[in-house]
């Protein structure tokens, strides 16, 4: 194949689709991959830690890293890590959850908009009433009785981690500096206390003191007296790229961790993880590159894991092309525009 190029801008439709590579293993999304053996660990690990991450289980992380998990997971607090963007923050999650066999990680991304509710428990009260008057229209001849309140609750990232349990999940609580002012300190009697309420449920005990609802994963559980605790304090990963500040209660209820943009044994052994020992001698340029920017200049890991896959698929090596897609996946994410 002489050119790389699937989309090539001369407006006649061909069929260079067909050409299309596998994607690259961070982005590959399909559940199932050839290799991988069957069992309760989440499937988006592979993406999250390498297709090859058994290559590099060896590699040990910085000290601060490993105590600061230790730390977490001893005195049952949260994890609060921070960091430059691509440093690694959320995929220490899926680590910890990989390497303690604690099955599929709960994620919740936090926006502007998100509030606490929408981590514990989401209750569809329209869903429900629209049944209700649907059942009224029908009529009592051959109706069929409205499902129960249990079937319009949901349970959200955090409440699913609040379940009792023998083991505890790993919940990702990513970018809460994005939230807005209330969200971490709305957090702090949950994280203290490791339970909640459900009002709708709790209101219906005396005649329903167990109701079955839907978990985050779409499971679904009973719920005992409309209250749900914990028995094994879930292991809380939130992360921050440092753009706000915390209320102290927050700070004084977690475990705190600042990660540096990962060294040279590191970022060569994420390239190994992702792209094999082929994709560390192949790009040995841009991963000096990388290592070699300015100080204080932002690169995210993943822009050299890009610049890495893309740069494979174009056959003249040492072209100009190579360069100008390097260049253009390793923008500074500080530059101003």
């Amino acid at each position: 194949m002489n050119d790389w190029r699937i989309y090539r801008g001369v407006g006649q439709p061909h069929d260079g689709m067909l050409r299309l590579p596998a994607p690259p293993p961070w982005r590959d999304f399909a559940a199932a991959r050839d290799g991988e053996e069957a069992g309760p660990e989440d499937p988006s690990s592979a993406r999250r830690l390498g297709v090859r991450r058994r290559m590099v289980e060896n590699y040990a992380p910085r000290p601060a890293e490993v105590d600061a998990v230790n730390a977490a997971l001893y005195l049952r607090r949260p994890l609060l890590v921070t960091g430059n963007p691509g440093t690694g923050k959320s995929t220490l999650a899926y680590a910890i959850a990989h390497e303690l066999g604690l099955g599929k990680v709960l994620r919740w991304p936090i926006v502007s908009r998100t509030g606490l509710q929408d981590g514990l428990y989401r209750y569809d009260a329209i869903g429900r009433l629209q049944d209700v008057q649907l059942e009224r229209a029908r009529g009592a001849e051959g109706a069929t009785a409205a499902p129960g309140i249990g079937s319009y609750i949901r349970l959200g990232p955090l409440g699913t981690a609040l379940l009792p349990a023998a083991r505890p999940r790993v919940l990702l609580i990513d970018e809460l500096d994005k939230s807005d002012l209330d969200l971490p300190n709305d957090l702090l009697n949950t994280l203290e206390e490791g339970e909640f309420s459900i009002p709708e449920l709790e209101r219906l005990a005396d005649r329903e003191p167990v109701v079955e609802v839907l978990t985050h994963d779409g499971d679904r559980v009973p719920v005992h007296g409309g209250r749900i605790a914990c028995t094994a304090f879930p292991v809380i990963v939130l992360t921050s790229n440092g753009e706000r500040d915390f209320p102290a209660p927050l700070l004084r209820r977690c475990i705190q961790l600042e990660l540096d943009p990962p060294g040279e044994e590191q970022l060569t052994a994420m390239v190994e993880a992702h792209l094999g020992a082929d994709g560390v001698s192949a790009g040995s340029d841009l991963i000096r590159r990388f290592l070699e920017r300015e100080p204080g200049e932002v690169l995210a890991a993943d822009q050299l894991l890009n610049a890495l896959f893309l740069t494979r698929h174009d056959p003249r090596a040492q072209s100009l092309t190579r360069e100008r897609i390097a260049e253009m996946l390793m923008q500074p994410l500080d530059r101003t525009r």
